[in-house]
This record gives C-alpha cells, sequence and structure tokens, in this order.
C-alpha cells in the first residue's frame, strides 16, 4: 500500500498541484490560496486512475460495501476506478453518480447507477476545501435511503472541509495538502515553505 500511495503523491506533484502567490488562485468557494490542486490530469491519467483504484478498493474491501460514488464529476473517476478494481480482484463493488440536481426529464432520478434503498455506500470526492459538495453528496444519498459508512477524499486541503464533514460521517483522507507540500514537493516550484505541523492523513502513520 505504501509503495502505491508514494507513487500517486508523486502524480499529484508532478499533474495536480500548483504554487502560485502573486497573483492567488481562486477557488470554488471564492477564498484566494497561492495552492491549487487540479486533480483531474492525476485521476484521468492511466496510472494515476489505477493507483486511485487500487488504494480506494484497499480502504473499503472489508467494509461489506455495495457501492461507491459522490458528486459529479469530482468523485465520478474515483468511484469508477474503484469499482473496476474491485471486480478485478473478485469483490465487485458497484459505483454511483450523484447528479447536482434531478434530472428534469424522464425519470427524474438524482442518483445514477445500480443502487437501492438499504444499501451500504461510501462516498468519495477529489478534493475537498469547506466539504459542501461531500454533504451534498452525503443528503442525497441519505434522503435516497442509502446507508453511509464514510468518506473517502484524495486530498484534503485542510481548510475546515473535514470538520465539517465529519458531522455526517467519518472521514479518511489519503492525503493532505501539507503532503503535497512535503520536502520533495517543490520541484520547479520556487515556493518558501512555512514551518508548519503536518496534519494526519489516512496513511500518513503507515
Amino acid at each position: 500500500m505504501e509503495r502505491k500511495r508514494k507513487k500517486l503523491l508523486r502524480l499529484l506533484r508532478q499533474k495536480s498541484y500548483q504554487f502560485r502567490p502573486d497573483p492567488p488562485f481562486t477557488l470554488a468557494s471564492g477564498k484566494k490560496s497561492p495552492f491549487y490542486i487540479d486533480s483531474k490530469p492525476t485521476m484521468h491519467d492511466p496510472e494515476g486512475k489505477t493507483l486511485i483504484g487500487e488504494i480506494v478498493f484497499d480502504m473499503i474491501k472489508n467494509l461489506k460495501v455495495d457501492a461507491v460514488g459522490g458528486l459529479t464529476m469530482g468523485a465520478d473517476p474515483v468511484a469508477i476506478a474503484a469499482s473496476l478494481i474491485s471486480f478485478q480482484k473478485g469483490n465487485p463493488i458497484k459505483s454511483f453518480s450523484v447528479r447536482k440536481t434531478a434530472k428534469e426529464h424522464g425519470t427524474g432520478k438524482r442518483i445514477e447507477g445500480e443502487i437501492q434503498p438499504g444499501e451500504r455506500v461510501v462516498i468519495v470526492d477529489d478534493v475537498i476545501t469547506t466539504g459542501n459538495s461531500v454533504i451534498d453528496a452525503i443528503k442525497a444519498t441519505q434522503e435516497f435511503g442509502l446507508e453511509i459508512l464514510e468518506v473517502i477524499v484524495l486530498v484534503d486541503r485542510q481548510e475546515g472541509g473535514r470538520e465539517n464533514i465529519e458531522k455526517y460521517a467519518p472521514v479518511n483522507a489519503i492525503f493532505t495538502l501539507q503532503d503535497l507540500k512535503g520536502p520533495e514537493a517543490h520541484e520547479g516550484h520556487s515556493e518558501r515553505r512555512a514551518a508548519s505541523k503536518p496534519a494526519k492523513s489516512a496513511y500518513s502513520a503507515m
């Protein structure tokens, strides 16, 4: 597991992590930050997608979980990768996607996938800042009648989102922003890192 995690961290640093203090990035929340994490290049990279799927599957394989999913589109590559790996490992776990709003045509569904009320699910997402998108997915799945076991995120930006989500379900972060800002993170970047106490991620103790 640690070997896979190191490979994925290297890809995230190369493809998804950016530092720009002037001018800072504008996040989806409207806040300004010198750090930006665009997970999509890593999630759509063949190696990155495989590593994400294997790591998430290893985290959920013993939970007796029926399905994994979250709010489109950040959660989709994570959920699909984990589901694919689960089938290859002989322990099939379905994936599902939560629309931001219910369809205005056809069946009017908000949750897409072959899932049924009462099934046990894990909510996933790529990056959390405020946690609002994950909370939206949690509420939608609860209204549908699904049992949420936990939340898994690829990267926690450590800006309060995890604490907000934990009011609804336990949270595991594969990485934190501090992990991406690690001692080898800034090849090609001119950032001067401020001394700070690293926050714990799901595998920081491994």
